[in-house]
C-alpha cells in the first residue's frame, strides 16, 4: 500500500515499530523500562543529560553562571537517549516524560527535581539573578521569546529534523509542510534581530540560550546537514546573533558537555570540574 491509498483506521493500534531512527525505543506509553538507579555526584546540582540541542542549553547555562562568577557547580552525566537510558527508572523518577535534559537539586531538602529546559533555565536564572532582567518590560519580552522557543522548536525538531532526517523514506508533503514553517521560524528570528543585538533587546538572555542551540546551530550549518536546503545564509541577521553567540567561551564548553559524537578533542561525556575540559575530553581519555 502506497502512502497515497493509506486511510486511518477507526482505532489506532500500535502493532509494528515506527522505523527510522529512533524506531526501536519509540512506545505509546510512558514509565519506566528497566530498573537503575542515577549516578550521583559531589556537586549540589546534578545534570543528566544528552549534547542535543535542548540539552546544550542547559550546559550553555551552567558555563554562563561559573563564566559570570557565580557558584553554580554541577555535575553532568550523559544519557544516552539511543540506548534508551531515559527510561530507566532512575531517569523516569525525576523526568517522567523521559526526555533529557533534567536536574535534581540537592541544595535544598528534599531534593528537588526540575524537567522541561525551559523550566531548567528559568530555575537558574531566579535563583541567581542572571540572564533575566529585572525590570518588567525586558523580563516579560525575555519570557515571550523563551516560550516562542519551547513552542517553536517540536517543528523544527520532531517535524522538519524528522522529515528531512530521520523518516525511513522522504515524504514530499511532510518535508514541503514542515520545510515552510522552518523557513518561516528563521525568518521571524531574523526580523527580530534585525533591530535588536538579542532577542529580548540588548541584554543576553535565558532566551538566546534557549534559542541558539536550536536555531544557531541551523543557521550555522550544524543541525540535519540542512543548511543548503534552507538556504540559511539569506538570514543575515540571525546569522550575526548566530556567529556571536557561538564565540562566547561558555557556549563552546556547554556544547561539549555530555557530547557522545563528532571530534574527540569536543567530546566531553561527563563533566564534574572546570578542569575537565583540558583532561577528561574523549581524545585524552581514549577508549
Amino acid at each position: 500500500m502506497s502512502d497515497n491509498d493509506y486511510q486511518p483506521p477507526r482505532v489506532w493500534t500500535w502493532d509494528k515499530e515506527s522505523g527510522g531512527k529512533f524506531a526501536s525505543i519509540n512506545r505509546p506509553v510512558a514509565g519506566p523500562r528497566y530498573e537503575a538507579e542515577l549516578p550521583v555526584g559531589e556537586h549540589a546540582y546534578q545534570l543528566y543529560s544528552l549534547a542535543t540541542p535542548n540539552g546544550v542549553k542547559v550546559t550553555a547555562m551552567f558555563e554562563e553562571l561559573l563564566e559570570a562568577g557565580h557558584n553554580a557547580e554541577y555535575d553532568a552525566w550523559p544519557i544516552n537517549i539511543g540506548d534508551g537510558e531515559q527510561f530507566s527508572s532512575g531517569y523516569v523518577d525525576i523526568n517522567p516524560n523521559s526526555k533529557i535534559p533534567a536536574l535534581v537539586d540537592h541544595s535544598v531538602s528534599p531534593a528537588r527535581r526540575i524537567f522541561e529546559s525551559g523550566s531548567i533555565l528559568l530555575y537558574l536564572a531566579e535563583r541567581y539573578g542572571a540572564f533575566l532582567p529585572a525590570d518588567a518590560d525586558t523580563r516579560t519580552e525575555t519570557m515571550n521569546w523563551l516560550f516562542w522557543q519551547m513552542g517553536s522548536a517540536p517543528y523544527l525538531g520532531g517535524g522538519f529534523g524528522h522529515f528531512y532526517n530521520y523518516a525511513p523514506e522522504p515524504i514530499e508533503y511532510a518535508i514541503d509542510r514542515f520545510t515552510m514553517e522552518t523557513k518561516r521560524q528563521l525568518d521571524v528570528l531574523n526580523r527580530r534581530l534585525a533591530d535588536n543585538a538579542y532577542l529580548a533587546g540588548d541584554d543576553y538572555t535565558i532566551a538566546d540560550i534557549a534559542t541558539w542551540p536550536w536555531y544557531g546551530a541551523l543557521a550555522l550549518g550544524r543541525l540535519y546537514d540542512a543548511g543548503e536546503f534552507l538556504q540559511v545564509q539569506e538570514y543575515e541577521h540571525l546569522q550575526r546573533w548566530a556567529q556571536e553567540i557561538d564565540a562566547r567561551p561558555a557556549v563552546k564548553r556547554g556544547r561539549m558537555v555530555n557530547r557522545l559524537w563528532g571530534d574527540e578533542s569536543e567530546q566531553l561525556p561527563e563533566r564534574h570540574a572546570a578542569s575537565d575540559f583540558e583532561h577528561r575530553t574523549k581524545d585524552k581519555l581514549g577508549d
